[in-house]
């Protein structure tokens, strides 16, 4: 009885994804009212703002952090 109350689940969860996605795919082709689309990004300006921005970011914060813990760090060693 497990097994056919999974099988259930699964079938249930499939159709339900698709049906979300398909007329998500097809509400693509048609444009909005008022719908004006700016001009594209280059490779680099989209590595630079999806992966270097992040990254920066990331870099800033952990050494932030190391620098303000280094000298709790220090006197609680002593």
């Amino acid at each position: 009885m497990d097994k056919r109350n999974a099988l259930r689940a699964g079938a249930v969860t499939a159709a339900a994804t698709l049906m979300m996605l398909i007329p998500s795919a097809a509400m693509a082709l048609t444009r909005d009212d008022g719908d004006d689309p700016g001009p594209g990004l280059s490779v680099a300006q989209t590595l630079g703002l999806y992966v270097g921005i992040p990254l920066a970011l990331f870099a800033i914060i952990a050494g932030l952090v190391m620098l303000l813990t280094k000298d709790k760090s220090k006197a609680a060693k002593k």
